[in-house]
């Protein structure tokens, strides 16, 4: 499909610089499969759900992947920035750099802690790095000194939350974002990027849940920088889709199988979920035990197998997450939905507020 069916304006002051406060106050756009959009909340979601159904989260952890530092070659150093985006091993890293044309392959970089921002503090770095590779778009493959979890450690005392760009370039990560940009069901560390439909469970909300009869499982997608790339093809089908680990455990599957022979409904929360169990699912919509990395490219025409509700956040333009919803929800119905959140005032993106869409039945 052409790229530009899935283009629309947004004005910038649609984007959320910051979450609702609490969490499941944001609004909530529900979009049955037909009939009129309803304005609701968040809080108000049990409403939507049956006795029986399965409501299924990402437990992905954000860990802090944007790290400043210099890199030395010589007698010469100069400022660099990282944004990690994906484990190779023990101690390599694929990254995005800035400014990318200052590397080369050989480079020692020196990153520093996280508030050393004077170059008379840059000793003062916790990890060491060395260029092993240099890709396209600014992709770097980075080699560290240390290895496993004390890098893990390292990274996470060095490095501050990875906010996404339409966020980062409006204002620089904060306190608040420590707990803003991380979910309660935040477990399994290796995320750069939020699994932003959860950011707005609370306990509050997850009792209301619980009370309506309705179980809650856990799936694993660590999100990548790639979540915020832009499509540069013009058509879908010459797009190179981002890879991201994804592990459905065997006792979850089981479960959800039970579930759905006994009529009850999936509801994935966001779209990391809903990529995890539509890899884990065969043809006939059961699930069997997932880990690995997917691939799975979403857009108008696929047959979804085993997901019926998705609550997401609304999208970028031009993106695959906007395609996926088309895909789950209808091009010209997703259109007609984001077109009246923006007329209404819905808050867009990452902090932004919610949409609850039932699948449509082509």
């Amino acid at each position: 499909m052409r790229v530009d069916l899935f283009d629309f304006n947004l004005p910038q002051d649609s984007i959320a610089l910051r979450p609702a406060d609490p969490r499941d106050s944001a609004r909530l756009l529900v979009v049955p499969a037909g009939g009129s959009f309803q304005d609701r909340i968040v809080l108000d979601l049990p409403d939507y759900l049956r006795p029986g159904d399965a409501l299924v989260v990402n437990d992905s952890r954000v860990i802090h992947a944007r790290l400043s530092g210099r890199r030395f070659r010589d007698a010469l150093s100069a400022h660099v920035e990282a944004t990690l985006i994906e484990r190779l091993d023990a101690s390599r890293w694929r990254a995005l750099m800035r400014p990318a044309k200052k590397l080369t392959t050989g480079d020692r970089i020196r990153f520093a802690r996280r508030g050393c921002a004077k170059d008379d503090e840059i000793g003062k770095a916790e990890i060491n790095a060395r260029v092993e590779a240099k890709g396209e778009d600014g992709e770097i493959t980075l080699a560290f000194e240390l290895h496993g979890p004390a890098l893990d450690e390292a990274i996470e005392q060095s490095g501050v939350m990875p906010l996404p760009p339409y966020i980062a370039g409006k204002r620089s990560a904060d306190a608040r974002d420590e707990s803003d940009y991380q979910t309660i069901f935040a477990r399994e560390a290796g995320a750069v990027a939020a699994p932003t439909a959860g950011l707005h469970f609370t306990p509050q909300l997850l009792a209301a849940i619980e009370a309506r009869g309705v179980r809650l499982y856990r799936v694993t997608l660590h999100v990548g920088a790639g979540t915020f790339l832009p499509v540069k093809a013009e058509d879908t089908d010459l797009h190179r889709m981002h890879e991201e680990f994804a592990r459905l455990d065997a006792e979850t599957a089981q479960a959800l199988n039970e579930v759905r022979a006994g009529g009850g409904r999936i509801v994935a929360v966001g779209t990391t979920a809903l990529r995890v169990l539509e890899s884990a699912a065969d043809d006939a919509g059961r699930f069997a035990p997932y880990g690995a990395r997917t691939r799975i490219f979403i857009t108008p025409g696929y047959r979804f197998r085993a997901v019926d509700m998705l609550l997401t956040n609304f999208h970028l333009p031009r993106s695959t997450l906007f395609m996926l919803v088309a895909a789950f929800a209808g091009l010209e119905r997703m259109k007609a939905a984001y077109a009246h959140a923006i007329e209404s005032g819905y808050r867009f993106y990452s902090y932004g507020d919610a949409c609850l869409l039932q699948r449509c039945e082509k």
